[in-house]
C-alpha cells in the first residue's frame, strides 16, 4: 500500500522532491479543470456567453499543463527508473491527466452549447437536468482528486460505484428530453444541444471514474479498471483489512 510518508521514504531528497513535485502539479491541473466544469454549467444555466467563452480559453492553458506533466513523468521514468509503489504513483499521475484533459475538453464542449443557447433563446426544457446531474459529476471530480491527494481508495470507491446513478440519471433525462421534442418540433434543435450538454456531463463522470480507479491501483496495486463494481469493493475492502 502507498501514503503521504511513501513520497519520503527515498534516501535522495531531490527524487522525493520531483515525486512530491508533480503529484502538485497534477492537483493543481485538477483544480483548473474542477472550475472549467462549474464555470460551463453556470454558463449554460444562467445563459452567459461571457463566462462560456472564459471556459473555451482557459482549454488551451490545460492543454499546456497535460503536456508540462507527461514530460515530468517521462523525465523521472528516465532517470529514476521508479519500481513498486513509486512506478504505479508515476503511471497514475500519467494516465489521469490524460482523463483531465478530456474532462476539460467535454467542459469546452458544454460551454459551446451554451453560447449557441444564448444565440437561439433560452431552451424550454433541460436546465433542471444540467443542474442536477452537474452537480453531481462536479462532486465526483472534486471527490476523485481528493482521493488521489489522500490516498484514500475507500473514497475514490464511492466515486465510482456512485457513476452508476448518473449514468441512469442521463438515461431518463434523454428520454424525457427526446419525448419532449416529439411533442414540440420547434424545440429540436435548442433542446438537441441540452442533450448534448448532459452527453459531455456523463462523460466527465466516467473520466472521473477512471481518475477512481487509478487511485485505487496505485493505493493497492491491483488494477480495478475492467472490475465489476462488486469485484472493486472487494478488493479495496480486502485491502482495508490486511
Amino acid at each position: 500500500m502507498i501514503n503521504k510518508d511513501s513520497l519520503n521514504h527515498h534516501i535522495s531528497q531531490q527524487f522525493n522532491a520531483e515525486l512530491e513535485e508533480v503529484r502538485s502539479h497534477l492537483l493543481a491541473m485538477g483544480g483548473l479543470v474542477e472550475k472549467q466544469v462549474n464555470d460551463a454549467v453556470t454558463s449554460l444555466i444562467e445563459a452567459d456567453s461571457g463566462l462560456a467563452q472564459q471556459v473555451r480559453e482557459v482549454d488551451d492553458q490545460i492543454n499546456q499543463m497535460e503536456r508540462n506533466i507527461d514530460e515530468e513523468c517521462v523525465r523521472i521514468l528516465a532517470r529514476r527508473q521508479p519500481a513498486a509503489s513509486d512506478l504505479r504513483l508515476i503511471i497514475s499521475i500519467s494516465k489521469s491527466v490524460i482523463d483531465l484533459e478530456r474532462i476539460g475538453d467535454e467542459a469546452t464542449k458544454i460551454a459551446k452549447r451554451a453560447i449557441l443557447l444564448t444565440e437561439e433563446g433560452e431552451s424550454p426544457r433541460g436546465y433542471v437536468e444540467v443542474r442536477h446531474i452537474g452537480d453531481q459529476v462536479r462532486k465526483m471530480v472534486q471527490e476523485a482528486l481528493d482521493a488521489f491527494a489522500r490516498f484514500d481508495a475507500d473514497l475514490a470507491l464511492s466515486v465510482a460505484q456512485y457513476d452508476k446513478t448518473v449514468d441512469r440519471e442521463y438515461k431518463t433525462a434523454l428520454r424525457e428530453l427526446v419525448t419532449y421534442m416529439m411533442e414540440d418540433p420547434r424545440s429540436i434543435s435548442r433542446v438537441l444541444n441540452v442533450i448534448w450538454a448532459l452527453r459531455s456531463l456523463e462523460r466527465i463522470g466516467d473520466h472521473a471514474r477512471n481518475i477512481a480507479e487509478l487511485v485505487i491501483y496505485l493505493v493497492r496495486g491491483t488494477d480495478v479498471k475492467h472490475m465489476g463494481l462488486t469485484r472493486m469493493r472487494e478488493e479495496v475492502q480486502s485491502g482495508a483489512k490486511e
